[in-house]
């Protein structure tokens, strides 16, 4: 029988409080990034995830070296998700960039659990349970409302993003969701391979911040130019890339990739608050009901499963049937040589006499 997708297996646990505290921490990069606004959204996710990325290699450094070999077995997995590693970032801030805040952050969480669930899908043959595709519902509504909202307000001449914009930037928040999926499942299947989270997340996002590197160089000099700049690349890569992605490995240990990449729908609701309160974004009330449907995908994903009280579904005793029966009590032997019955035949040496000599 094969395994269910975002199958929750019990209450709120460790696993998915390390993912909804992640979610948390990467929502407040998108309103991070507007206090550097002479720096490019390529510079920022260079940096973000360039930086962090290379920290956590190195602080997983021993565990990497002691599990070189379990990593080494899965090279090809290990270079897809650091592929998926520095092409997100690129994705995700250009999208944010380009639709704002809210909309760019919302589309490429959103998009990407479905997009682990079909992975797992294709790969594992994991299916599709109830629950999951009742969050998986929620959450989709709510990203689609919320993205209408945003490009509902998108008119020329009142100082607000282009359509054409909206579209590209949406379409960039697309990529990102799928890469984002792509790294968690591959994670995913390295930490189920035998690797320990430090080392799984070391490697990944370690080689992944070695392939933005180039970029940050030849791109990454507005962070360098004032202090406001260089204090917000600092931020990006130590709180929600370094921080938050070594929460995420460790949630990743304990629940699917297609569940966590759902627990991440915290991030874009968290997000788009903070574009509001900080940013001055508006958001229609069409844009707070695709948050209101983002919420109440997580609370379907973190709510402890029912218990069932049918009658039909209480354990009842195994059916007594002859094969487990116990054996029967067996009656006492009668001693022998009571009075003189059959045993007159019985001869001093104890061995008996054939035929009629026996008596028989």
């Amino acid at each position: 029988m094969s395994p269910t997708a975002g199958k929750v297996s019990g209450p709120v646990g460790a696993g998915p409080l390390c993912i909804l505290a992640a979610s948390v921490l990467w929502g407040t990069t998108g309103t991070a990034a507007t206090f550097a606004p002479q720096v490019g959204p390529l510079a920022v996710g260079a940096a973000a995830m360039g930086v962090g990325g290379l920290l956590q290699g190195l602080v997983a450094a021993p565990r990497i070296r002691r599990e070189a070999h379990r990593l080494r077995a899965q090279r090809g997995r290990v270079l897809l998700g650091a592929l998926a590693v520095g092409l997100y970032p690129l994705a995700f801030y250009s999208s944010m960039h380009l639709a704002g805040v809210a909309a760019g952050s919302v589309v490429s969480i959103g998009s990407a659990p479905i997009a682990s669930a079909v992975i797992e899908r294709l790969v594992e043959g994991r299916r599709f349970t109830r629950r999951w595709t009742t969050g998986a519902v929620l959450g989709v509504s709510g990203t689609v409302l919320l993205t209408l909202a945003q490009a509902a307000r998108t008119h020329p001449g009142e100082g607000s993003r282009s359509a054409g914009d909206a579209v590209l930037g949406l379409s960039l928040a697309l990529v990102a969701g799928v890469s984002y999926a792509l790294y968690s499942w591959t994670a995913r299947r390295l930490l189920k391979g035998g690797t320990t989270p430090p080392a799984t997340m070391g490697a990944l996002f370690g080689l992944g911040g070695v392939l933005l590197l180039p970029l940050l160089v030849i791109v990454g000099d507005p962070l360098v130019e004032s202090w406001p700049n260089a204090a917000v690349g600092t931020y990006m890569a130590l709180v929600p890339m370094f921080l938050g992605y070594t929460l995420f490995g460790r949630g990743l240990a304990h629940v699917p990739a297609s569940t966590a990449t759902t627990l991440s729908l915290l991030e874009p609701a968290v997000a788009a608050v903070l574009a509001v309160l900080v940013v001055g974004e508006r958001l229609s009330p069409p844009g707070w009901g695709g948050i209101t449907l983002l919420l109440g995908a997580l609370a379907v994903f973190t709510a402890p499963p029912r218990r069932s009280t049918d009658a039909h579904t209480v354990a009842v005793p195994d059916p007594v049937t002859p094969d487990r029966l116990p054996p029967p009590a067996q009656a006492p032997r009668e001693p022998a040589n009571l009075g003189h019955t059959k045993t007159d035949h019985l001869p001093v040496d104890g061995f008996p006499r054939r035929g009629r000599e026996a008596g028989t």
